[in-house]
């Protein structure tokens, strides 16, 4: 096994499913012998087609690459049947996530408030939801509801700056996992019941200005827009025009996003001739910016910290996510979902913001439910070996940004979760790919790559 793969003890249990898979398939197909040693099929002995070897210079180690044992495959098909039953409420394995935190197995509570509190709440949350996995997301809505609104209130109401500084703070804390059901909210249509689509509908305007979102901005860039163009030159969030390990190509990133994306995307929705959602994002934008003016007229202070400053840092944060999402771009095949984009295999990103480390998956199906990720990547394991995805793990998008800006390739190369060619890579061989796939292209590449449409 990898002596790099760390599993962290907060791994989901799908996350720990997929990446002992990952680990196990490294260590079936690697094997460390001395330097002195031979692999099997070399020396005239052994089955020549089923090893190579490869030696690292630096250590002078062999690496014997063994091809997977035959069961393998039907073992991932089973983790796959397992996770299918937990996503399934036909299925006695069934298991709705309940809290971010804490799985309900290791959910240990007295028998009265399960019996009277916990399962009653579960049994109906059940039905109010769109799907019935997602008890998650009503769980939020009561707390932001509870919580966030009378906060904002109040700061209108009685504005003191411990309170401001406080309720900053925990919006900050909210915002990942708000936006990022926010993201299932503008794929899927809503993340309620039907019967419930007034308040489904209705939520967002509410809470989206408190938790730094301006109204629909979101489902214009992200749906409309991002997955339409798929980090190629068209996109106005494209990594591939940057040096990607740049601090100053970065801020410039950043920058045009921040003080532009008002003009910039109503702007490309014209040139790609639709002038109805040009319009939509446009006006969407503006009256949340006149939104924020009659606030101000209230209390500008409360504005300030309730609207703005959330506002400021939630989009420096879908800056820098973005860039750690695509920061790795193969310049042979950068039309590939496989090669422009990354898996994540961490706490921050699949426990606490449902799944959004699988972020190639979801650009593979935009439409696949946060649960299934985990259980598309198992079925697909293959393909995206042969394509040669990147799986990172123990990181975040945030990290993996941060990483990059002060070049620490070591540490991402430790990161990296090897799969079918990448195993046979030293630590060197490793940052080397990664070095390569953060560069720069150039005008003659994107022209080479993306031919003007006829």
């Amino acid at each position: 096994m990898d002596r790099h793969i760390v599993f962290d003890a907060a791994l989901t249990p799908a996350d720990r499913i997929v990446l002992q898979s990952m680990a196990d398939d490294v260590r079936e197909s690697t094997t460390q012998q001395d330097a002195v040693g031979a692999c099997p099929g070399q020396g005239g002995s052994g089955n020549k087609d089923a090893f190579s070897s490869t030696t690292s210079e630096s250590t002078g180690t062999t690496t014997c690459l063994r091809r997977a044992a035959p069961n393998k495959q039907n073992n991932d098909s089973e983790l796959v049947a397992i996770l299918e039953a937990q996503n399934d409420p036909q299925h006695a394995d069934f298991e709705p996530t309940v809290f971010s935190s804490v799985d309900l197995r290791s959910l240990k509570l007295s028998i009265p408030l399960e019996k009277h509190l916990l399962r009653p709440y579960i049994s109906w949350a059940r039905k109010v939801v769109r799907h019935e996995t997602d008890v998650v997301m009503l769980t939020h809505l009561i707390i932001y509801m509870t919580t966030s609104i009378p906060s904002t209130l109040y700061l209108f109401y009685n504005f003191t700056y411990p309170h401001a500084i406080f309720h900053v703070a925990m919006q900050f804390y909210y915002v990942g996992a708000y936006t990022l059901m926010m993201h299932q909210h503008i794929h899927m249509r809503g993340v309620l019941n039907k019967k419930y689509s007034l308040l489904d509908k209705t939520f967002p305007f509410i809470l989206d200005p408190m938790m730094g979102h301006t109204w629909n901005t979101y489902f214009y860039h992200h749906v409309k827009h991002h997955h339409v163009e798929g980090n190629g030159p068209d996109d106005l969030s494209s990594t591939m025009r940057y040096q990607r390990d740049d601090i100053f190509h970065f801020l410039h990133y950043v920058g045009r996003f921040y003080f532009f994306i008002w003009l910039d995307l109503p702007l490309y929705f014209l040139r790609k001739n639709r002038p109805i959602m040009a319009a939509k994002a446009a006006g969407s934008e503006f009256l949340t910016y006149g939104f924020y003016y009659l606030t101000s007229l209230i209390d500008p202070r409360a504005t300030l910290f309730a609207y703005l400053i959330p506002l400021f840092l939630l989009r420096f944060g879908l800056m820098v996510g973005n860039w750690g999402q695509h920061a790795f771009v193969d310049a042979d095949q950068p039309d590939s979902d496989y090669r422009s984009s990354i898996t994540l295999i961490d706490v921050p990103s699949n426990r606490y913001c449902y799944n959004d480390g699988y972020h190639t998956s979801h650009h593979l199906n935009p439409l696949r439910h946060w649960r299934d990720h985990p259980v598309s990547f198992l079925q697909q394991k293959h393909i995206y070996a042969k394509e040669s995805a990147l799986v990172f793990h123990n990181i975040d998008y945030l990290m993996v940004t941060f990483r990059l800006m002060i070049k620490d390739y070591e540490t991402l190369a430790k990161c990296l979760v090897p799969m079918g060619d990448q195993i046979q890579l030293t630590m060197e061989g490793r940052i080397e790919l990664l070095k390569k796939l953060t560069r720069k292209f150039t005008e003659e590449q994107i022209r080479e790559k993306y031919p003007p449409k006829k």
